[in-house]
Formats: C-alpha cells, structure tokens, sequence
C-alpha cells in the first residue's frame, strides 16, 4: 500500500501539468475536443491489430441474430473512430452511438472504407442512458473498449438488455483488472488516479466479468484473453457475447 501511494504521487507529480489544468476547468474540454479524440485513434491502430484475430471470432455470428425480417440492427455503444465497421457484416444496419461527439474526422473515414454497411443515424448519448432507442429495437449492441470509462456497469448493462430484442445479442471486449497478485494489477492500482484523469476516466481495476455474470442475459460467453500494448497497463482483457 506505502509503495503504491509513492509512486502514485511520483507519476501525480510527473503528470502535474494536467492536475493543474483539471484544477482550473480546463483539462475535460480540451481532453474531450482534442486529446482524447487524437491518441485514442493512434492507440486503436495498435489495438485493432492486437486484437483482430480475436474481433473476427467474436463477430463471426452475428449474421445468427438477424431478426425475423432478415435485417441486422446493430448499435454500437461508444463508437469513437468506428474501428469495429470492418468486422460487420454486408448490410447491417448501424447505429452510432457516444457521449463524445468530436470523432467526426476518423468516424468518417471509416464510415467511407466500409460502404458494405447502412448508417442509419448518430446519437450522442451515455451508455447509461439510450433513451433515444425504443425498447426492444435492435438485434445487436456492441461495446468495445467502452464499459472501462462508462459512469454505471449495471446502469449501462440494464440499458442493453432494455433496447435488445428478446433473442438479441450484446458483444463486449474490454479491457479489465489483472490478478490481484500480480504485478500487472500492481501498476494498475498505481497508474489508476492519474490514468483515469488523462484517459477521460478509463477505469484500470473493474472486473467487468462480475457485472456481467451479474446482469441477466440468458446465455453468457466470456473468454479471458491477453493483449499485450506496449508501456501500458491494459494488457488483461475479455471477450464474447450474451444472449437476451
């Protein structure tokens, strides 16, 4: 516990520019306008490659869960530049969703690389609340890289199942907290308060697989993985789907 807090104050200090700029107001405008929109492109090229074997797995049935008409509605929760676009099928009608509006420039882009899909609309919302999105109204959501910075699991677990039709599927791969005896979660818990800060709160111990077992999908698919991104603390994920 002494050595966390040491080095936590070490990496405060390191990091003391973005304290005073959040102390002033001035950090969450220009992190959410400019900073996080910028580096989250350049880490989703690492990560895209990481973990592409694992997203082509993940989203390979997804054509299972079209809807009696033959259509698949998706929604995406947090769809930042739009990196998941390739990995869903011809035809899929998708829904954008994000709290943060300022991607436009790599949404847009990816959006224009992957003409095999319909765009239906973009909403700006929190996971926690889609109230935008009728009941019982899409085949599939999708969560990547999202249920880390999101305000309520639960909250945001409840809204999926809301807007899921029965028979739908959720698919999530997310970054979680490592074994609480290793060195991974070691660094974790010192890299946590100030990781959160300049990461538009990206959580580095939530044990998400907890609130998913939690949560009352029917059916739940969860597989722990390992991707390894250089200097990061992020290497423990999982992946799979839940059934409504």
């Amino acid at each position: 516990g002494a050595s966390v807090l040491l080095l936590r104050a070490g990496l405060a200090l390191l990091a003391l520019p973005i304290y005073l700029l959040s102390f002033l107001g001035m950090w969450e405008p220009f992190c959410r306008k400019v900073f996080f929109p910028f580096i989250l492109d350049k880490i989703s090229i690492v990560h895209d490659k990481k973990s592409k074997k694992h997203k082509q797995e993940l989203f390979s049935n997804l054509p299972d869960f079209r809807g009696p008409s033959g259509e698949l509605k998706l929604l995406e929760i947090g769809t930042g530049s739009g990196s998941n676009f390739q990995f869903y099928p011809p035809g899929c009608k998708v829904t954008c969703t994000d709290i943060n509006p300022n991607f436009q420039q790599s949404l847009s882009r990816n959006m224009k690389k992957n003409q095999h899909l319909h765009y239906e609309r973009f909403l700006v919302a929190a996971g926690e609340d889609l109230r935008q999105v009728p009941s019982g109204s899409v085949d599939a959501v999708v969560c990547t890289l999202v249920l880390c910075s999101v305000h309520s699991v639960s909250s945001t677990l409840r809204e999926v199942l809301r807007i899921l039709r029965p028979g739908g599927a959720f698919y999530f791969l997310e970054h979680v907290a490592a074994e609480h005896s290793s060195w991974k979660y070691f660094w974790q818990q010192v890299c946590y308060p100030t990781w959160k800060l300049i990461f538009a709160g990206c959580c580095l111990t939530r044990e998400l697989w907890k609130n998913l077992e939690e949560a009352k999908f029917s059916e739940l698919k969860i597989q722990h993985i390992s991707l390894a991104l250089p200097w990061t603390p992020i290497e423990p994920h999982i992946v799979g789907y839940g059934v409504k």
